[in-house]
This record gives structure tokens, sequence and C-alpha cells, in this order.
């Protein structure tokens, strides 16, 4: 496996909408396990392929409750209920964490590494990450959604 290299903004790449995944095979395993180091080596909870300078709807996520590592490719979102509001960072954004509101509750449509389709529930934190990444996969940041920025002081305080 290897460490792969983090797109920050300002980069266009960031807000192009990603194209489906029609072929799985060891090429996109290989990826989502690189993705997964990766975003574990930089102490993510998620990251998308934008964000390595691929534009294709594929993201992982691993917010450490019961769920472990999702990989989510091609997701949908089927249904959302709920609101919250809590900081968000973006390692496409280092040193940068705002107030997001969000969903507390999303289901969500998406298939695994080998195609086969899959539904996951999700709630509070969980539902955030998801919802973040299945952002980044439509060219959405989410610095356009939020509400107040923090100083790293306050966030240390």
């Amino acid at each position: 496996m290897s460490l792969l290299k983090i797109v920050t903004h300002p980069n266009e790449i960031l807000e192009t909408p990603c194209e489906k995944v029609t072929s799985f095979d060891k090429d996109l395993t290989k990826l989502l396990n690189n993705m997964y180091e990766t975003m574990l080596a930089e102490d993510g909870v998620g990251l998308a392929a934008p964000q390595i300078g691929v534009l294709k709807q594929i993201a992982v996520v691993d917010v450490d409750d019961d769920n472990g590592r999702i990989d989510l490719i091609n997701p949908v979102v089927m249904e959302v209920k709920g609101e919250q509001t809590d900081i968000e960072g973006c390692l496409s954004f280092p040193g940068l964490f705002g107030d997001v509101t969000r969903p507390s509750y999303a289901k969500i449509k998406a298939q695994n590494k080998r195609g086969k389709y899959f539904i996951i529930e999700a709630r509070g934190f969980l539902a955030r990450a998801l919802l973040h990444e299945i952002d980044h996969l439509n060219g959405v940041l989410f610095t356009s959604k939020v509400t107040r920025y923090y100083t790293e002081d306050e966030l240390e305080g």
C-alpha cells in the first residue's frame, strides 16, 4: 500500500462533480486500500477520490464506531431527516474548521468494491461524515455550508 497526496484548496478538481464507477476490479480495490491508509495517516475520518485527484464516485469513511471501514462507490442519498450542527474540518483545507449544519439521519445506497449494492442508515457523526464525503463527489465543499469559522485557539480551549 502507498500513501497518496492530498489535493488542497484551491484546486478546481475539488469542485468538479465525479463520474460513476463502472469497473469493479483489482485496481479499484487497490485505490480504496490506498485511500484508507492515506486517510488514517492524515488522521481523517473520511476521504473522497477527488481529494486525491481522481474524479470518480469513490469514498472511504471510518468514524471509529461499530461499522468500521465503509467503502462508498456511486453513493446515492435516499433519505435525510433531522438536523445537527457541529464543527467540521477537511483534509483538503488543513487547519480550517467551522460549524456546519447537516441532517442528523441519512439513508444511503451505494456499491461495495465488488459492485454489490448495500444500504446504510446512519445517525449523528457517521451521518455527518458520510454526507461530507458524498458532497465531495458532487463538487460541494464544506466551506460552502460553514456558518461560523473557528480559530485554533478556540478549538484548543
